[in-house]
């Protein structure tokens, strides 16, 4: 007869019930154990109004609902297996002495450690701090990201777009008859640059088209929206999918310097001004700056948003006039005609948004949960286009695949009303290339 191998315990960092409430039903394998530093941190955080205050406040509610079928001190069986269970008290005499009783994360770990000596079962660490997991490991006790995601390393993500090397005869059919067919592998609305294997100059800008599995030539090649010329080939590509509005959701990955808000603002423009297709762009940026919130800065809230919002200002000026002379009144006029509103992503939840053209910057700071509840605000006839750099992320538990950006442009790729575009090549300046590519 041979023996049961014991189930494991997740002992979770807070970090990890911030990022997703969730978590509690993530490990059926195991059981899931908080402790009472835990609780006390999620309860330092729920009366905050902002992301982290509502996921604080979603995880209690789920250990309140728990605690109605048994006493969490001895564990509560959940539906799809493994339990949950509080522990209070008892632990803190196995932590080292060298280590710092006052903080939270060195007594979580103390429980990881007391249930690792006095269970002899196997124990994780699970959290989104590095450094603590780095602790763990140096306690022997085994530690792992929270990633439920799945997400692909970042240098594998969807690209949105190929390349393609055929023989010439194809190419000339594809002038000829504008469609080739196209493989099997690609994804709904994905580009492609297709050129002759022995010619590479013989070639075409090339988008997938579904619903007759070809590739056909892209529908808004020749469009110069607000007098913008794409300087590259996932330039080309990304206003494919910008200016469709069949594409309701459309995503932009790059570094600094790419084009990735300056097309996104183009493109609303020419929609919102030109082509009366939204009734105006509603323009946002997570505010996550280093430490301090929106309401540090004096003023009301549109003085406040003012300064975080610059960068979008200053892609605006250069729209207006490239020159940048009287830049001021002719952005002020964009506002005045009622064709531009900016906007915190905090003050967009709850809100309904139909037909608008919705750009989120810097969207590589948000989660993925996030994300979903500005994507869940767009209403009939609305764009949301999410651009940022998955390399230049300032919130702490978030990296560069496991951050909201990242998944939406890997989740939604099959999807019909989906376009996705990494863009690689700087255009700001040669500087700028420099420093993106060396620094």
């Amino acid at each position: 007869m041979t023996s049961r191998t014991p189930r494991s315990a997740y002992v979770v960092d807070t970090n990890v019930l911030l990022h997703e409430a969730h978590a509690l039903h993530a490990f059926p394998d195991g059981d899931v154990v908080v402790t009472v530093d835990v609780l006390e941190e999620l309860d330092k955080f729920k009366s905050q109004p902002d992301e982290l205050g509502r996921t604080a406040r979603r995880a209690i509610r789920l250990l309140d609902g728990l605690r109605a079928h048994g006493p969490l001190a001895e564990g509560v069986a959940l539906p799809e297996g493994g339990m949950v269970q509080v522990i209070m008290t008892g632990y803190l005499q196995d932590l080292p002495s060298n280590m710092d009783s006052t903080i939270a994360d060195n007594r979580i770990l103390a429980c990881a450690l007391h249930l690792q000596k006095a269970t002899r079962r196997p124990v994780i660490f699970v959290s989104k701090d590095l450094n603590a997991r780095v602790k763990a490991t140096a306690l022997g006790i085994k530690s792992q990201d929270y990633a439920p995601d799945s997400q692909p390393h970042v240098d594998e993500l969807y690209r949105g777009y190929r390349e393609l090397d055929l023989d010439g005869a194809a190419i000339d059919a594809f002038y000829r008859d504008g469609r080739i067919d196209a493989p099997d592998d690609m994804q709904p609305n994905e580009c492609a640059l297709i050129r002759d294997a022995a010619q590479p100059k013989h070639s075409a800008l090339a988008r997938h088209h579904s619903a007759s599995a070809s590739l056909v030539p892209l529908r808004y090649d020749e469009s110069r929206p607000w007098r913008l010329s794409p300087l590259n080939m996932a330039q080309h590509f990304a206003l494919e999918m910008l200016l469709d509005p069949d594409i309701q959701l459309v995503t932009l990955l790059g570094r600094a310097g790419t084009g990735k808000t300056l097309l996104a603002l183009a493109a609303a423009l020419e929609q919102v001004a030109e082509k009366n297709l939204y009734r105006r762009a509603l323009v946002s940026r997570p505010i996550i700056p280093l430490g301090r919130d929106i309401g540090y800065l004096p003023g009301s809230k549109e003085e406040k948003l003012d300064s975080w919002m610059e960068p979008i200002y200053d892609n605006l000026q250069f729209l207006v006039d490239p020159t940048l002379e009287a830049v001021d009144d002719k952005v002020s006029y964009l506002f005045d005609q009622g064709w531009l509103e900016v906007e915190a992503v905090t003050y967009i939840r709850g809100r309904s948004l139909p037909k608008l053209f919705i750009l989120v910057d810097e969207a590589q700071n948000l989660t993925s949960h996030e994300v979903k509840t500005i994507v869940s605000r767009a209403g009939q006839d609305s764009k949301v286009v999410l651009v940022g750099d998955p390399y230049q992320i300032d919130n702490p538990y978030l990296d560069a695949t496991s951050n909201g950006l990242s998944v939406v442009a890997e989740r939604f790729k099959q999807e019909l009303i989906f376009g996705h575009v990494w863009l690689d090549r700087s255009e700001r300046s040669h500087l700028a290339a420099l420093a993106t590519e060396l620094l």
